[in-house]
């Protein structure tokens, strides 16, 4: 590890420290809020051609098990049509929410505290209906706002390709959430990765994650290092690059352009900013990757996924939702149970067929209301060598028994039988859902081994857990449950429950799935009205 490595290392795990909330203290963030003046939560760009967008969904056919059977769709071709729909499925708003005198959006990418600081970017050659060039997707319209288009035309033409890129706005969480909200805008980097996933398969579409290309390479791909247009407004820090591999299944290479004539103006989305946290720039700046091959890795095999839900694709996808309160007298089935968490499982198909590195994220279940289940601690390592080093370092009077009726290829180990309502809602800053679901579950990641390899993966073992995230909000939905991401839980009290010491493992994210309650108070709208022409 070079020195700059090693600093960039020291000052990662310096603000994975500091932004733990711990029993006797949260994280540093605001100490009040106006949600009044909460920052606008869409980003556009003025003075950029608009060109709205088909709403095409309600058409697809493709249902949720269709998306984990790779070759079970035909790959649609690439056309803006496509285009847009991939955006609706994965980007777009689901549903306008109505309380009182209050009314706010949903998307399909779950976001922490529905703050959104994700955007989304099109950059596309010689696809059918969309010129060449970079757009910014402008969710609030389902339309494409163009940034950017090549000084010379594509004359030669070619086979036609599409990128998606990912940026994150820091301070969309950092208004609310303060020094921790680098973890929230990584987590929700990963869910978008995995709502793109989904989206992607419904079209018979491959995906994957661009790896050859570093922080700088793709913020200057997208107008993102472009200072004067985002002058007075908030920065975008570019986070990754997704190429669609549709039919042909080929790889395009950058750059895709030469010159490029660029337009727009960033608009601005929180005029009066109370708080600064230096320490998000620093973190940020820590884990920028500077690109590069990777090797891939080696892919465990399993049996294909059966019995699975045959509802709609897109259906299921714009339906999903945060559960915000359980019914604490539900209990699920076992065999239900063990169905959701075999689809946590790296498989070759979506979504875990974008992701290039080996799973580095481990969940530990509370589980509370399973039957056939016994409540108590479980493990489910998501590769032998996980399972391994998970043994080593958890308490060692802990039972490592597989339950009985589990499936033989699900790694899912009983560590200690025992009600364990109470732990797993002190540990979740006292929320009640951490309680009153099925199960609750907190993810371990490789941390320690992970980090001194390469620092920058920091952000890429967030984006695990998003993705990871994804996958189970999504399964719940599939099986009439549903799911809620909690970044707000006390790292060190879950190791220590666990009897972890050192960093060989930290906790990133934890989830919790169950039967919902609904809010009849709450209205529901449609996410987009517009006028027949």
């Amino acid at each position: 590890m070079n020195g700059n490595a090693e600093t960039d290392l020291q000052r990662i795990l310096a603000y994975h420290e500091r932004t733990k909330h711990r029993l006797e203290r949260y994280a540093a963030g605001p100490e009040t809020l106006d949600w009044s003046a909460q920052p606008d939560p869409f980003r556009s760009f003025a003075g950029a051609e608009r060109i709205p967008l088909p709403l095409t969904a309600d058409a697809l056919s493709a249902t949720y098990s269709d998306l984990h059977r790779p070759g079970a769709l035909v790959p649609q071709a690439l056309t803006l049509e496509s285009v847009a729909l991939l955006l609706e499925l994965s980007l777009a708003l689901s549903a306008w929410k109505e309380y009182g005198p209050d009314r706010w959006s949903l998307r399909c990418n779950p976001s922490s505290g529905n703050l959104h600081p994700t955007e989304g970017y099109v950059v596309c050659r010689n696809v059918e209906g969309l010129e060449d060039g970079v757009y910014h997707y402008f969710s609030r319209e389902h339309a494409l706002e163009r940034r950017a288009q090549p000084v010379e035309t594509n004359a030669g033409g070619g086979p036609p390709c599409l990128f998606i890129g990912l940026s994150s706005i820091h301070w969309r969480e950092a208004w609310k959430y303060g020094e921790r909200a680098f973890r929230y805008c990584q987590l929700d980097t990963g869910h978008a990765i995995g709502a793109l996933r989904y989206a992607a398969a419904a079209l018979g579409w491959g995906l994957r994650l661009v790896n050859s290309a570093g922080t700088g390479e793709i913020a200057s791909l997208l107008g993102l290092d472009r200072t004067a247009n985002f002058i007075g407004a908030e920065a975008e820090e570019a986070e990754l690059l997704l190429e669609v591999t549709a039919a042909s299944g080929t790889v395009s290479s950058l750059p895709l352009f030469g010159d490029l004539d660029w337009t727009g103006t960033a608009n601005v989305l929180d005029s009066h900013p109370m708080y600064h946290w230096p320490v998000i720039d620093e973190v940020a700046a820590a884990s920028r990757c500077p690109g590069g091959a990777q090797p891939a890795p080696p892919t465990a095999v399993y049996p294909p996924r059966s019995g699975l839900p045959t509802v709609t694709a897109s259906t299921l996808i714009r339906q999903r939702r945060s559960a915000q309160r359980f019914d604490r007298n539900f209990e699920w089935e076992a065999d239900e149970c063990y169905a959701l968490l075999d689809a946590l499982l790296a498989r070759e198909c979506a979504p875990w067929d974008v992701w290039n590195s080996a799973p580095a994220l481990h969940p530990v279940l509370f589980v509370h209301r399973i039957k056939g289940l016994a409540p108590g601690l479980y493990a489910l390592p998501r590769t032998a060598s996980a399972e391994s080093k998970l043994r080593s370092a958890l308490r060692q009077d802990f039972a490592w028994t597989q339950p009985e009726g589990c499936p033989a290829h699900l790694p899912l180990f009983l560590l200690a039988e025992g009600g364990c309502m109470a732990a797993a809602r002190t540990i979740d800053c006292h929320q009640a859902i951490a309680a009153d679901s099925a199960f609750a579950l907190g993810m371990l990641a490789e941390f320690e081994d992970t980090l001194n390899t390469a620092p920058w993966r920091y952000r890429r073992l967030y984006w695990e857990a998003g993705l990871l995230g994804q996958a189970l909000y999504l399964e719940a939905e599939a099986r009439g449950l549903r799911g809620t991401g909690i970044g707000c839980y006390f790292d060190d009290a879950f190791h220590e429950l666990l009897g972890l010491s050192g960093k060989a493992f930290q906790s990133l994210y934890h989830f919790t799935v169950g039967k919902p309650l609904s809010d009849p108070r709450i209205t529901t709208e449609a996410p987009y009205v517009r006028t027949p022409a």
